[in-house]
């Protein structure tokens, strides 16, 4: 079943939004201190490719809060935002509850994304 919600996910959306991540890679990474981001960046865009299957783990790790910082302040907020709008609008439906719940995890991730992990369920 994770295989079959992955590939309808890949074709409604996932592409779209896993190309996102890659970009926003490539920008962060053109800076030194945005590489770090830039690298979580490029993690993520595999998990949002691919999201059924998988989950995210927070770790307490307060040496991260300065880069979340700028993440938020030059493009998580409209990651995050984006990501719960696109939630939001695939669980009008009873078929898109799956798929909005990805979204939600996702744009959680897309708000704080330093100092999280992909693991496998």
């Amino acid at each position: 079943m994770k295989t079959l919600g992955n590939i309808i996910w890949l074709i409604f959306g996932g592409l779209f939004s896993s190309i996102s991540w890659l970009f926003l890679g490539i920008v962060w990474c053109v800076t030194i201190i945005g590489i770090p981001i830039g690298l979580q960046c490029f993690k993520f865009a595999g998990l949002v490719l691919w999201p059924f299957g998988k989950d995210i783990e927070y770790t307490n790790s307060t040496g991260k809060i300065f880069l979340n910082v700028l993440w938020i302040l030059f493009g998580g907020l409209e990651m995050a935002l984006f990501e719960f709008v696109l939630g939001i609008l695939f669980c009008i439906t009873i078929i898109g509850i799956p798929f909005g719940k990805q979204y939600f995890k996702i744009g959680k991730l897309a708000f704080m994304p330093l100092g999280a992990k992909v693991v496998k369920k």
